[in-house]
């Protein structure tokens, strides 16, 4: 029987980071999960997007801290994860998509954003050949950007060593021993560990763990694609950004990587609600349509390689973080809706300080399990 004073499940873009910042803080850690290293669930099927541009306070807040420890990352730790801050520009056709960017702005300006309204003539020189037909103009925050996710979580798990983090790959979890309501050990196919505390950080999986608790979370899995070009001269800075919908898809994004590459993704409509990780033939003849018609200067360039991940959605587009009432020490850290990277570093740091520093955050109340889940993060 092996014990801790935490056992995390995932070691993805969550789990690797909160074991970081917990071991930093002295506890003895261990991560579990059933893939064959790190990063190997959703972690690696993220495409690298890091805004704190969001509708939501909660999720602007950890955003915020996610963006300040990665864009320091290699200046603090002499690792590079192919940060580039190249912004974010979301691009408004219609009056009703500018209206709502505009009303938003409230939010964001008063939660301390760096973001604003540009017309036409800026967002066609940040986003050089865009389409200008019916263009208004958008909204651009340039402390956002993009990095790897795999360098990314490479890095938290090479610095989560050497603070003396235990990862045990392999190791599917199987059931949960109850006291009462306090989770006494975790066992898996090859053991059982011990420790005061046990986070839920299993992404696509987490549900599954949950109920080993007794806690019935609503935390689904839907099927997203994304894919990547050939590497080209650099033309292009910001993450674009096109929310509107048409009947088969909802919004599609892209960017161009650090190492010249362009990475795009687009929302199925409707949701595809599925664990099964294979291609589609749909994917790229719709995403490539509809960004050609956004961006027809991308008309020439190869696509190496696309790949589908999940997104462990909820009900209203927001995690769920906080403890089960059902066992008083099984911490949720769950449904990051297909922006674990993006919340991961952030979220990791405010619950080392909540878990480590006796610290009562708000996020824990803002995203409770036992919320309402009414309306919808517009910006999911």
């Amino acid at each position: 029987m092996s014990v801790y004073d935490i056992v995390i499940a995932g070691s993805g873009s969550v789990g690797v980071p909160l074991s970081y910042f917990c071991a930093k803080k002295g506890l003895k850690v261990l991560v579990l999960d059933r893939e064959a290293s790190w990063g190997r669930g959703q972690n690696r099927a993220a495409i690298g997007g890091l805004r704190a541009t969001f509708s939501d306070p909660a999720k602007i807040r950890i955003c915020t801290e996610s963006l300040a420890i990665v864009s320091h990352f290699k200046e603090e730790h002499g690792i590079d994860i192919e940060w580039r801050q190249g912004g974010y520009l979301f691009v408004a056709y219609d009056e009703e998509k500018e209206k709502a960017f505009r009303d938003l702005l409230k939010v964001q300006h008063a939660a301390g954003l760096d973001i604003d309204w540009v017309g036409a003539d800026r967002v066609a020189s940040l986003a050089p050949g865009i389409n200008r037909n019916g263009l208004r103009g958008g909204t651009f925050s340039p402390g956002d950007g993009y990095a790897s996710t795999l360098k990314t979580n490479t890095a938290f798990h090479k610095l989560a060593l050497e603070e003396g983090v235990d990862f045990r790959f392999g190791e599917e979890i199987v059931g949960l021993d109850m006291e009462g309501r306090r989770v006494r050990r975790m066992r898996t196919v090859k053991g059982a560990y011990e420790a005061g505390l046990f986070v839920d950080a299993a992404g696509a999986q987490a549900a599954a763990i949950a109920a080993m608790a007794g806690a019935d979370i609503p935390v689904h899995p839907d099927c997203h694609e994304a894919g990547v070009t050939e590497p080209v001269e650099r033309f292009l800075e910001p993450m674009l950004v096109d929310i509107r919908t048409d009947d088969e898809s909802g919004s599609y994004y892209f960017y161009q990587a650090e190492t010249g590459q362009i990475v795009f993704c687009i929302t199925p409509s409707p949701q595809i609600w599925s664990t099964d990780i294979d291609n589609t033939s749909w994917f790229l003849p719709r995403c490539a349509r509809r960004m050609l018609e956004l961006y027809p200067r991308l008309a020439n360039l190869k696509v190496r390689r696309t790949w589908r991940g999940m997104y462990p959605m909820t009900p209203d587009g927001q995690p769920i973080v906080g403890y089960a009432r059902e066992a008083e020490n099984f911490l949720l850290a769950v449904g990051m809706c297909g922006q674990g990277f993006m919340l991961g570093s952030g979220l990791g740091k405010i619950l080392s300080e909540v878990i480590v520093d006796g610290k009562r955050d708000s996020i824990l109340d803002q995203l409770t399990l036992y919320r309402k889940f009414e309306g919808m993060e517009m910006l999911k």
